[in-house]
């Protein structure tokens, strides 16, 4: 008998970004189903209709596209099992709440706020947990009657009896669980409008969902969910909690650790295979040294027993290194095509037809230019947006700096002003072609004598403005000639 077809998915709620803790549930559950063959889902969540905002769903979307993280039905992806926004749904969830309401396992519950919380302040003073007390369990006609003519409106409740309730997490084991902690819980506030325990309940069962894969902050959930799907007589699916994201100092993620809506990331300049790569870490290794995996390689790879039980360290030292990584392995046409952006939002250049042209001097270079200044920079910066600082004096028609930064450690001004004269003679003396990185290296240490700080030190600052940037003769060649020399004359001119 062949097994049952694997199908997960994701349930974001509209009411925010897709954030790295649910793109790092899709990642999980979209590795779990291409291991097994089976299909990942994505479902939208969108009953809350006073937050919920199709803008938030566009984000939800974007973000799983630039992860590359693919569904197989879904938004834009029809499938039988549609359709796939909670507020499609309606008729679906109705039909299952009369059928709850019918078998008396759900009542209407009449209870104001007011005495909700006069009866929470109650409990607590005598130090009970919190629940509701079932006061409306055995209403009659009558009574009912009697709260309508007052004009309240009654919420759907479902009845939690006293008892155990165990189940077997996929990552945890099994987990046990006192309906008494728990009380009777609001499932809906009219046969229209299904609340969240009750609403993934039906839409986990008729999508027909294996597993459920989802971070631990759900735990307390499943219990309430597996009572409904036995209350109806459905055959609820395998549980996995993951394990918490949290930051640097071990409390919850949140902004102040980073960025964590996943467009944010993009923003700031990483890589989404560096990203998928760096999330596929958080709460999950392959049991060795290995760090480098493609989403190719983590389907390869990917088990859900390997999953870890403790909460996920965010490392953003780490996630840089990732991004470097991949960086460095981007050929420079590509890197470049990439880096385009962010030295635009950085006002550095504009695009000018095929070619681009320069703000600060109305200059129009081509896509080798950049290629040749991004170059430079691959092996350096951890971010795209990097890119921007990094190179922006290529950028500058003249370029502020101290003239202290000029002088070498064991020089001083005169010498170094003597030092930039002679530089200027040599360079103004050779050619344009001439202006190749190994040439000028070879012609400029010719020169230096044994203190090769006093000559290169005070070009190189002259070339950039800057203590750290790339070598000298890697600046000059890509400035070309001219600038190279009005950028020593420059340099001159600010030590006198």
């Amino acid at each position: 008998m062949s097994k049952p077809k694997i199908r997960v998915r994701i349930a974001p709620s509209p009411t925010g970004n897709l954030h790295i803790g649910t793109a790092r549930s899709a990642l999980f559950n979209y590795l779990f189903a291409k291991k097994n063959k089976g299909d990942f889902i994505v479902r939208i969540e969108d009953t809350d209709l006073e937050r919920s905002g199709e803008q938030y769903t566009k984000n939800i979307i974007e973000g799983l596209r630039w992860l590359e993280i693919e569904w197989d039905e879904g938004p834009e992806k029809s499938g039988k099992y549609g359709p796939y926004f909670q507020s499609q749904r309606t008729e679906i969830y109705s039909d299952y709440l009369k059928k709850l309401l019918d078998n008396g396992t759900a009542y209407y519950c009449y209870c104001t706020e007011e005495e909700l919380d006069k009866e929470r302040a109650e409990m607590e003073k005598q130090g009970i947990a919190p629940r509701y007390s079932g006061r409306c369990r055995h209403l009659t006609e009558e009574q009912k009657r009697k709260f309508e003519s007052e004009g309240r409106k009654p919420i759907i409740r479902f009845k939690v009896e006293s008892k155990k309730i165990k189940f077997n997490d996929l990552i945890r084991g099994e987990i046990e669980f006192d309906t008494d902690l728990i009380g009777d819980i609001t499932i809906a506030k009219d046969l229209n409008t299904p609340l969240y325990n009750f609403a993934v309940v039906i839409d986990d069962y008729t999508m027909e969902i294996s597993h459920v894969i989802r971070g631990e902050d759900h735990i307390s959930n499943t219990p309430k969910q597996l009572l409904i799907f036995e209350a109806l007589g459905l055959t609820p699916p395998v549980y996995g909690h993951l394990p918490l994201i949290l930051g640097s100092d071990k409390s919850k993620m949140s902004k102040r650790h980073g960025a964590t809506s996943i467009l944010e990331y993009r923003e700031n300049g990483y890589l989404p295979e560096a990203l998928v790569n760096f999330m596929a870490f958080l709460g999950w290794n392959p049991g060795d040294e290995r760090e480098i995996f493609s989403l190719k390689d983590l389907i390869k790879e990917f088990s859900i027993e390997k999953t870890h039980k403790t909460g996920a360290i965010f490392n953003v030292e780490k996630l840089d290194w990732f991004n470097s990584y991949y960086i460095k392995q981007k050929s420079i046409k590509e890197l470049t095509k990439l880096c385009v952006p962010f030295l635009a939002e950085g006002r550095l250049i504009q695009r000018a037809g095929s070619k681009f042209e320069i703000t600060d001097t109305k200059e129009l270079i081509d896509s080798e230019y950049l290629e040749k200044i991004v170059a430079l920079e691959q092996g350096r910066i951890k971010k795209l947006k990097d890119i921007d600082e990094a190179t922006n004096y290529f950028f500058f028609d003249s370029i502020k700096y101290e003239p202290e930064i000029l002088i070498w450690k064991k020089s001083d001004k005169e010498a170094t002003s003597a030092n930039l004269k002679n530089v200027y003679k040599i360079l103004s003396e050779l050619k344009e072609k001439d202006f190749e990185p190994k040439k000028l290296e070879k012609i400029l240490l010719g020169i230096c004598g044994e203190d090769r700080g006093a000559v290169l030190w005070p070009l190189r600052v002259a070339l950039c403005g800057r203590k750290a940037s790339p070598g000298p003769f890697d600046i000059a060649a890509i400035l070309g000639k001219e600038k190279t020399l009005k950028r020593i004359n420059d340099a001159i001119n600010t030590l006198k």
